[in-house]
């Protein structure tokens, strides 16, 4: 979505307020001219190099309505117009446009020249503008600031005391990260209210003890609330120590934060209260606002008073750092204390990730409970967390992405400092949409938001129970360097299932050095087995345990062990391995048949490590940690340049296919093969032939066997339907295919392709399904008739980078047979990922492109080709994903 998409959005400034940014026409004219007529002397002879100009007439050319050359923006800022940027479209260059900003002197020096460039910036990008130009003074350090810290590439021409830049909008790699620091700086400021307030007033705390503003009141006075505590209730002076106000205006002083808790038709006008009051932030505790009038009109307040809100539909809000002690939620209990981050669309799931944590000596540092998420999501505790260090582990339960493309780079910037977890919403092949290509059909919900996690680093797990087993193994333990398990058991039966357990978990249970074995046998009784998994017998001591879990954690070829073991009369072994695990550089976790809980943690003097009833519940979370420390172990990777990308002509294709088609649907396959070849995509070329003489004529022209191709409506599928017929070495061939097509089609056959064979070789496929959420997912995999048959495939979303290509080539279960070392005939994997990396940025810079299949795409060891291909496309409004903006 752009900024012309709708009336207007609101956004951060560096100081954490909220202004509304949205285009401007005919009826702001007023507004523009007292925005002007406000500036100083100063700010005058910067804006228009010297006297004073006619400013109704600016007014006027900035205000006028819409047109193919003109665009503007103003930034509202407690309803007032603060900034105003516009451009002008210069008639030698539609392609280019001048700039001009200008932002009242109160508000300098906050961040709105630079919010409005951004969005100027991305108005301009959807009506095809490429560049800006702006005169500006030299001696206008601050313009010039806003130009050079934007992100986004420029030069400057001239000298003297008038300079003049060109700034490009292509948003590159180093504009994102520029916009990605600024929005973190804002959002974080702008959270302060909310989970750092210095005074909280409960907004309908009844006297009742069953009522939930009263539950609230009485968990911020447990908590401890370090800052000023207030309630609003018209009918008692008191509640649970509190002084309460008849209302939000009778407050003494304003409230950082206020906690909305009354029936859900009087929460509107609370929350208008609230803004009026000036409140910065609220938690909207109460249910039944959405699929309402209620919602709109608690968002109406919230937009018009730059507030920010959490919830409706929540739970509450905790931050259990000493310095603020905010607990206020309706949770029973103290909010335990810990380093764990928790954002949650569902409060039931929050009290009970507490309660689990709680019961394992951990606690929470932060919990925020978005609820119906009008405001505050993930996105938000994202940025906080990378700025928190009482955060170590982030944790994440979400039914919907709002902006998955920027929860994408947030996540992925967090999770190379701190994990991140996330509890995979539902997701099932029901909800799938109807697809006609195989790409389509393999790009379900699931798929897509699996792709998003992976690529993000975030830790993804199915159940609660599962992100409490990861919550565990990553709070007391290292990350393991590599992913060699080895089984150590006093039991052998458990250690047969935990190696099994590690192998479907993708851990590796390494072959033990013959150095490791013989210190092994120095320690074991003779009837002991010192490989992998090792089993001391049920004779050995808890210090013979030990002494066996140091040797091989100070192997080489050992990244992990888990120790698994039953008490008897000689000890119980676990109990050793905690004393020794305080000292070590490599993870261990216990497994303890038989013990109540199903995770727990086990302390010594200085050291705890987590203990599980059951070795598969271990070892999925092993799997899971060392997963999550290889990709932190990788290059975070590049989108790297492309040559040879006709992008203009690409561009003409689909505007011209969609003028004539408003509609969308199948290219046909000229135009397919023209598009592709737009991106330097190798693709074999066909000769459409309409009857039986103008095949023949193809053949004769390739002068080799040939493959003919049905084109028809009924045929998408072509060698399903069967539309393909190959290998036609002669004249009698090609007539006889001819007629063969002719008799299955009839009257759907528009034509067919004529194409020569190609060498033998392995049949992939390379797709895209475009989501207008998620964007294009990109998938890989075995091809041909394989596709649907043994369903080999992987996927990520794009952009790609040079990282996602690697991992999406080897990341096939058949990859180490097709482009391993000891694969027969390896296959030369730098064509297939160029052909990624170029479908990849076809579907970015094209997002009309819904489906696209390459199938097959053959390689051999001289390289690929596509033989085949089918492109869907339909009308998609231009997306700016990473325009800041909040929800709402």
């Amino acid at each position: 979505m752009t900024v012309t998409d709708e009336p207007g959005v609101r956004a951060l400034l560096a100081d954490g307020r909220v202004v509304a940014v949205r285009e401007l026409g005919p009826a702001d004219e007023a507004e523009v001219l007292d925005l002007h007529a406000r500036l100083s002397d100063r700010d005058q002879y910067l804006r228009f190099f010297g006297p004073l100009a006619p400013l109704g007439s600016v007014a006027r050319r900035i205000a006028r309505a819409r047109d193919d050359g003109h665009g503007a923006l103003g930034a509202y800022l407690d309803g007032g117009l603060v900034g105003v940027a516009h451009y002008e479209v210069l008639g030698a260059d539609p392609g280019s446009a001048e700039i001009a900003l200008v932002v009242d002197g109160a508000a300098q020096a906050h961040g709105v020249g630079t919010l409005l460039l951004e969005h100027l910036a991305s108005l301009g990008r959807a009506r095809g503008l490429r560049r800006f130009v702006a005169d500006v003074l030299a001696e206008n350090y601050r313009m010039i600031k806003v130009f050079v810290d934007a992100g986004l590439a420029y030069r400057w021409t001239g000298g003297g005391p008038e300079r003049q830049v060109v700034i490009s909008l292509e948003p590159d790699e180093t504009y994102l990260e520029a916009v990605g620091e600024r929005e973190r700086v804002a959002d974080v400021a702008s959270l302060v209210a909310v989970l750092r307030p210095g005074s909280v007033a409960v907004v309908g705390a009844g006297r009742r003890s069953g009522s939930v503003g009263n539950a609230v009141l009485r968990n911020l006075r447990a908590a401890g609330f370090t800052g000023t505590l207030s309630a609003v209730n018209p009918h008692a002076n008191e509640v649970a120590g509190v002084r309460c106000w008849p209302s939000v205006a009778d407050l003494p002083e304003v409230p950082d934060l206020a906690v909305v808790c009354v029936p859900a038709a009087a929460v509107p006008d609370a929350v208008e209260q609230c803004g009026r009051r000036g409140i910065r932030a609220a938690v909207v505790i109460s249910a039944g606002l959405s699929g309402s009038r209620l919602g709109p009109a608690v968002l109406d307040a919230v937009r018009r008073h730059g507030m920010r809100l959490v919830g409706p539909n929540c739970v509450g809000v905790v931050n259990t750092d000493p310095a603020v002690r905010l607990d206020a939620t309706f949770a029973r209990g103290a909010a335990p204390a810990g380093r764990v981050g928790v954002v949650t669309q569902s409060g039931g799931v929050g009290i009970a990730l507490m309660e689990s944590l709680r019961q394992l000596g951990l606690g929470v540092s932060t919990l925020v409970s978005t609820g119906d998420k009008y405001d505050v999501s993930s996105n938000d505790l994202l940025l906080w967390w990378r700025q928190d260090t009482r955060t170590d582990i982030a944790v994440l339960y979400l039914e919907s992405f709002g902006n998955p493309r920027k929860f994408s780079r947030v996540a992925r910037a967090l999770a190379r400092t701190k994990p991140v977890l996330a509890v995979r919403p539902a997701g099932s092949t029901v909800a799938q949409r109807a697809a006609a290509s195989h790409t389509a059909a393999t790009a379900t919900p699931a798929v897509t938001r699996d792709a998003l996690f992976e690529q993000a680093g975030v830790i993804a797990v199915d159940t609660v129970g599962e992100l409490v087993d990861t919550i565990a193994a990553l709070s007391w333990q290292p990350l393991p360097a590599g992913n060699r398990v080895v089984v150590l058991s006093n039991a052998g039966g458990s250690g047969v299932l935990a190696a099994d357990a590690c192998v479907h978990n993708g851990l590796i249970v390494t072959e033990l050095a013959p150095a490791t074995t013989e210190a092994l046998r120095a320690l074991l009784p003779a009837q002991a087995s010192v490989t992998n998994p090792v089993d001391t017998t049920a004779t050995v001591d808890a210090p013979t345990f030990a002494a066996c879990l140091d040797v091989l954690l100070a192997a080489d070829e050992v990244d992990a062990v888990m120790a698994a073991g039953v008490p008897t009369a000689l000890g119980d072994p676990i109990t050793a391995v905690v004393t020794l695990a305080g000292s070590l550089d490599k993870p261990v976790l216990a497994v303890r048949p038989g013990q109540l809980a199903s995770v727990t943690g086990l302390a010594a003097t200085s050291s705890t490590i987590a203990c599980y009833a059951d070795p598969a519940p271990a070892a999925a979370a092993l799997g899971r940690i060392a997963r999550y420390a290889a990709w932190r172990r990788h290059p975070a990777g590049h989108v790297p340049d492309l040559t040879g990308l006709a992008v203009p002509g690409a561009t003409g294709l689909v505007r011209t296919h969609l003028s004539a088609l408003p509609s969308g649907g199948w290219l046909e396959p000229l135009e397919v093969t023209a598009l592709l070849e737009s991106f330097g995509i190798p693709v074999l070329r066909p000769i459409i032939a309409e009857d039986a003489e103008q095949a023949v004529a193809a053949w004769r022209r390739f002068g080799a066997p040939v493959a003919i191709k049905a084109i028809a409506d009924t045929a998408l599928h072509k060698s399903a339907a069967g539309g393909v017929l190959l290998d036609l070495a002669d004249e009698t061939e090609v007539r006889a295919a001819v007629d063969t097509l002719a008799q299955r089609f009839g009257a759907a056959l528009r034509g067919m392709q004529v194409q020569p064979m190609v060498p033998a070789g392995r049949e992939l496929i390379v797709g895209v399904s475009s989501d207008e959420l998620f964007g294009p997912l990109v998938v890989f995999g075995l091809g041909g008739t394989d596709t649907d048959l043994i369903a080999d495939r992987t996927a990520r979303l794009a952009p790609l980078t040079d990282t996602d290509v690697e991992r999406m080539v080897h990341g096939l279960r058949s990859s180490p047979a097709l482009f391993g070392p000891n694969a027969k005939n390896p296959l030369p994997t730098d064509d297939i990922s160029d052909v990624l990396l170029r479908v990849g940025r076809m579907a970015e810079l094209l997002p009309e492109i819904a489906e696209l299949d390459l199938n097959p795409l053959v390689v051999t060891e001289t390289g690929c080709v596509a033989v085949d291909a089918r492109i869907r496309i339909e009308p998609r409004h231009p997306t700016d994903p990473f325009l800041r903006r909040l929800r709402g």
